[in-house]
């Protein structure tokens, strides 16, 4: 089982991230975080923070030598602004006994402000945001590329694209291949459509203008998944539902779909699902669509994986235009302002990524096991030839002994036995 857990705060001296259940063996060096963190600060609409913040990252436990010792892995995320000067960080952020001179009392709406006020018997803002702040998403990365390095191993390879940014839709259908992530975050706005491109930025320069925020829809796609991640059998094993989840919990989402969910609910039936067909020369088994997103049952069928992530504007705007209340003197204020995005969504989609990666990277561990990265691998590698082996093992079909015969259903429809009911025997009269 591959579990991750993050810790630190916005300004905080670093963010930290302990990943746990990686097999030994496995390539992993600073570079490999690094680039997934720089991938991370890309898209344009980003605040000036993206082009100072350097993402300090030190492997501090659990890699010796480049490679992974199947031990816990630590990494450290320093946060570059802590002892810069004047080290107003150092001194707000400072985990010594003391107080701030500037509590924060005007919750933001739509961010987690006033309710983890009251959640957590805070009066400062600052309590709350800090942790709660995106910039924890950098930690999820750090922990998606030790992910994305497990699964590499598999042949999966995981990326995305923004489909939707504010009002701008991209052309439908339109989805970078396998190996095409460079060219994707060569454009600026992280878009497979580069017609589209210029109309984005202009909204996003529009909205910068007026100090507002834009939302938008990333499509992230994982190929060559194996075949069986997931489980049908209980609901906390559906692949999907754990994919759902670990995309929603990312800071301003606000929905997920699977494949195109929305759509095909409006479907008849005949028109909702993907054929299967038999591929000959591959011997196997393939999807003519992608309707459900390569999953079915609450299990991943081989195809390329999709889900569609939507990301709301975000709360904290350059123009202190959002109403709300000030919990100190109940007086009607202006919501506070700090460093803010424009829009965060070619970001975000790095972010879903990696929660993608380390769903698929749990369920891998768990179908196919293994304490070292070749014991991981040649599990797998015997699980595909044996999914292989029963698609080509297609025999005669055993004749069935009359008395064996399945129940044609509508035959038994005109079955002529009596009733089982009617030789029920009927209780006395005033029997309970």
């Amino acid at each position: 089982m591959l579990r991750f857990l993050t810790a630190g705060e916005s300004h905080g001296k670093a963010l930290v991230v302990i990943v746990e259940g990686v097999p030994a063996g496995l390539e992993l060096t600073v570079e490999h975080v690094a680039d997934e963190l720089a991938r991370r600060r890309l898209g344009y609409g980003r605040g000036p923070r993206m082009r100072f913040e350097a993402d300090e990252v030190t492997l501090v436990a659990g890699v010796r030598h480049g490679r992974t010792l199947g031990s816990p892995i630590a990494i450290e995320v320093a946060n570059s602004e802590w002892d810069r000067p004047p080290r107003k960080w150092a001194e707000e952020m400072s985990p010594a006994p003391g107080a701030t001179a500037q509590p924060l009392t005007t919750p933001r709406p739509g961010h987690a402000d006033l309710t983890g006020m009251q959640k957590y018997d805070f009066d400062d803002a600052r309590n709350v945001l800090e942790r709660a702040s995106a910039r924890e998403t950098a930690a999820r990365v750090a922990a998606g590329a030790v992910a994305k390095q497990l699964l590499a191993t598999l042949g999966t390879e995981i990326g995305s694209h923004v489909v939707q940014l504010g009002p701008v839709r991209t052309r439908p259908g339109l989805r970078p291949a396998p190996g095409d992530l460079q060219s994707v975050d060569a454009s600026e706005v992280r878009v497979a459509d580069l017609d589209a491109e210029a109309e984005i930025i202009a909204e996003i320069k529009a909205a910068a203008k007026d100090g507002d925020s834009l939302g938008g829809v990333v499509e992230v796609l994982a190929y060559g998944v194996p075949v069986g991640l997931g489980s049908h059998v209980h609901w906390d094993r559906k692949l999907d539902g754990l994919l759902a989840q670990a995309l929603m919990s990312i800071q301003a989402v606000k929905g997920v779909e699977l494949g195109d969910g929305f759509d095909v609910a409006g479907r008849r039936g005949s028109a909702a699902h993907d054929p299967i067909v038999w591929d000959d020369g591959a011997g196997e088994y393939r999807r003519t669509s992608s309707l459900a997103g390569g999953l079915e049952g609450g299990m991943s069928t081989g195809e390329v994986l999709v889900a569609h992530v939507a990301m709301k504007p975000l709360a904290t705007l350059n123009r202190p235009v959002l109403p709300t209340v000030d919990t100190a003197t109940k007086e009607a204020k202006a919501s506070f302002k700090e460093r803010t995005d424009v829009t965060a969504v070619p970001a975000m989609g790095v972010v879903a990524e990696a929660m993608t990666a380390l769903v698929l990277a749990n369920e891998a561990l768990r179908k196919f096991g293994g304490d070292s990265v070749r014991e991981f691998v040649r599990n797998a590698t015997g699980f595909a030839e044996q999914v292989r082996e029963q698609a080509l093992s297609a025999g005669p079909v055993a004749s069935l002994d009359p008395e064996d015969r399945p129940i044609n259903w509508d035959e038994s429809l005109a079955f002529d036995e009596p009733n089982p009911t009617a030789e029920r025997e009927q209780p006395d009269e005033g029997g309970s």
